[in-house]
């Protein structure tokens, strides 16, 4: 136990209140959780229930460390060289800290987490476990080879310790000591080097009177008593050891041996006993096929539960308990915490919840697709340790487009064998998911899985007209999506995607489409644009998208200049230049970053217009492009120019294709 009293009457209390909050415990289980502890070792750890804190002593680091139910460092205690066993006041006021390193036990303040005091036992002593009993704190001390056991009253105005408790060589190393709140005067203790030795003392009297004593060669076995706990009653003692594949049990009375809890590792290194009596053993094997804690119900050899700390890396196992003093219960049996230890020294805190129950597990199958408004089945199986009772049921929901929240189905009964099944007719497409849930009880975990169907649905008619038309620049351009039949949903989004914009598709109007099963959105086109339309769905509708792309042209226009006169020939003005002159041809047209126009050039030869060559030309930021003709310029010959946007030639596509108008010309003598 790592939860004991001064006071036979504050033991009652808390006894009872353990009950009272198992009684009242509703709602799920919490999940098992892990957190990394700032520790470089592990010497004791103890559960406040009140403050609901962890304490873990780390001897190395000479520190306490305080966390919470979670495994979050909420404090630190430091100046604690070689810190190590751990004791809890019945108040839950205040944790002792033995620290060998300065001969001294610590006082801790578990409100404030700060030192609240200092209490010397002796040079020389190194006081290294704790245990509360008979009114005084009981402290195992000594070094290798001699040990002994002492007392520390706290009762009076000054503090009083009494040493060497039993006689000389009883102890050859400073023993494992423990109490329990259901028998406040029986204190045991344990050695954990030379040879397997138990002592069980009567400390009503103030001093440690010995009843009942185990060791050497009347020892049941040959090895240490690596850690040891006592039952809530303080009738049984329940002892890790280093001799076998299994943890033995003891009358407290004369040490006599009750039970042996077996494991599936020959090194057994911690142990502890919940207040509702729930043993849980451990062991310092890191391999992947063991498990490192074994839990069991008082007097039962088949484990309730097993917890596995493993964290694989490349095959290898690296966590698992190393020491004493690595478990220890929730006053309320609620969890168990244990201390872990891996391949690179690093330490972490494991918290098992409900760890009196025997954990459930669960499957569920349901088909991978299936129509709408069409007989399903889904199958699963929930298994437990300890089996399940005739006429178990698990629920059913089913979380759909229409119960998002899910709707509860008729429960499923479970067969003996732990099978189950069920069928449904889901009303709605799309994602269907069916969850099952196991309740669980006072000694089974609850257990729940789920698995999704995809249902069909029916595919609506959805166009936007317009696609392949091109218009002049800046035209104002109306765009109809029409939707057709759907099951309720009637709203249509519509989305714009203006070539060259760096702003993707965006949405330009979302509504109800009108009886007819139009929404319409008028946008004025500068470059091309793709107009979609997007249907979201419905429980029976399955959504759609449809898009059209329309061209934007460009605007562009010819200006010729140095020209000697102008005339209006066939219904088109002709510029007339000398021989001489090179004429100025001024395009204007609509920037863009890096764009470029086709000057084309014409000549009217033998009855029809003839190509004499083209070029691009590089428009500024502000749209122009200012070209002079030059060379040797022929007379008398018609000819023309225009400028020109060509797709992708003018260095872009965020256009459409256009050809400005031509201009006319000619030069003479």
């Amino acid at each position: 136990m790592r939860v004991r009293s001064i006071s036979a009457v504050t033991a009652l209390a808390v006894t009872f209140s353990s009950v009272a909050l198992i009684g009242s415990a509703a709602g799920p289980a919490v999940a098992d959780s892990s957190a990394a502890l700032p520790i470089t070792s592990s010497g004791d750890i103890i559960v406040d229930g009140v403050h609901r804190r962890v304490f873990i002593s780390d001897p190395s680091g000479g520190k306490v460390v305080a966390t919470d139910y979670n495994g979050t460092v909420i404090g630190t205690v430091t100046s604690l060289p070689g810190a190590d066993g751990l004791e809890l006041s019945a108040d839950s006021a205040t944790v002792y800290v033995a620290v060998p390193g300065t001969d001294e036990i610590v006082a801790i303040d578990t409100a404030t987490l700060t030192e609240a005091g200092r209490y010397a036992t002796g040079d020389g002593t190194d006081p290294q476990h704790l245990a509360l009993a008979g009114g005084k704190l009981w402290f195992g001390y000594g070094s290798d080879g001699h040990g002994n056991i002492g007392s520390l009253d706290l009762s009076g105005g000054q503090t009083h310790v009494s040493l060497a408790q039993e006689a000389e060589g009883t102890w050859r190393d400073a023993p494992l000591l423990d109490s329990a709140p259901g028998a406040p005067d029986t204190l045991a203790a344990g050695s954990r080097q030379y040879y397997f030795t138990l002592g069980i003392y009567d400390v009503s009297s103030g001093t440690a009177d010995r009843t009942a004593f185990l060791g050497g060669q009347d020892a049941a076995i040959g090895n240490t008593a690596e850690d040891l706990a006592l039952t809530s009653d303080g009738t049984e003692l329940v002892v890790a050891t280093t001799a076998g594949d299994f943890q033995q049990a003891f009358r407290t009375s004369d040490l006599s041996e009750t039970i042996r809890y077996p494991s599936t590792y020959w090194e057994q290194r911690s142990v502890d006993v919940a207040p509702d009596g729930l043993v849980a053993v451990g062991t310092d094997t890191y391999a992947s096929f063991k498990p490192h804690v074994s839990i069991y119900k008082p007097g039962s050899t088949v484990p309730r539960r097993t917890a596995d700390f493993s964290d694989e890396h490349g095959g290898v196992v690296q966590e698992t308990l190393l020491d004493h003093g690595d478990l220890a219960f929730a006053p309320d049996s609620s969890r168990l915490f244990a201390v872990t230890h891996d391949l690179i020294n690093k330490y972490r805190l494991r918290v098992v919840t409900d760890p009196g129950k025997a954990v459930t597990t669960m499957t569920v199958n349901a088909p991978a697709t299936a129509g709408r408004a069409k007989s399903l089945t889904v199958s699963g199986k929930v298994t437990n340790t300890l089996g399940l009772p005739a006429g178990t049921t698990v629920a059913v929901t089913r979380t759909d487009l229409e119960s998002p929240n899910g709707k509860a189905l008729p429960a499923a009964t479970v067969k003996a064998d732990g099978t189950f099944s069920f069928t449904d007719t889901p009303p709605a497409g799309s994602k269907v998911t069916y969850k099952v849930s196991y309740a669980g009880g006072a000694d089974r975990t609850a257990a729940s899985a789920s698995d999704t169907v995809e249902v069909s649905r029916n595919s609506p008619t959805l166009t936007v007209n317009k696609n392949g038309s091109v218009y002049d620049y800046a035209s104002d351009v109306t765009f109809t999506a029409h939707l057709g039949t759907t099951y309720k949903n009637r709203t249509l989004s519509l989305y714009a995607d203006t070539a060259g914009d760096g702003k993707g598709k965006y949405l330009v109007k979302t509504g109800t489409v009108n009886s007819a099963g139009n929404l319409s959105v008028t946008l004025p086109l500068k470059r091309d644009t793709t107009v979609s339309a997007s249907f979201s769905g419905d429980a029976r509708t399955a959504p759609k998208t449809a898009t059209s792309w329309v061209g934007a042209k460009v605007k562009v226009s010819l200006g010729l200049s140095r020209h000697y006169k102008t005339a209006t020939v066939n219904g088109y003005t002709k510029y007339y230049f000398h021989k001489t002159t090179n004429p100025l041809l001024t395009t204007t047209m609509t920037a863009y970053s890096g764009r470029s126009q086709k000057l084309e050039f014409q000549i009217y030869s033998n009855g029809a217009w003839r190509s004499a060559g083209y070029e691009y030309f590089r428009i500024n930021s502000s749209g122009k492009s200012v070209v002079e003709l030059g060379g040797t310029h022929q007379t008398g010959y018609p000819m023309r120019v225009r400028s020109s946007y060509i797709n992708n030639s003018s260095g872009d596509t965020v256009n459409s294709t256009t050809h400005g108008s031509w201009k006319y010309f000619t030069f003479t003598s």
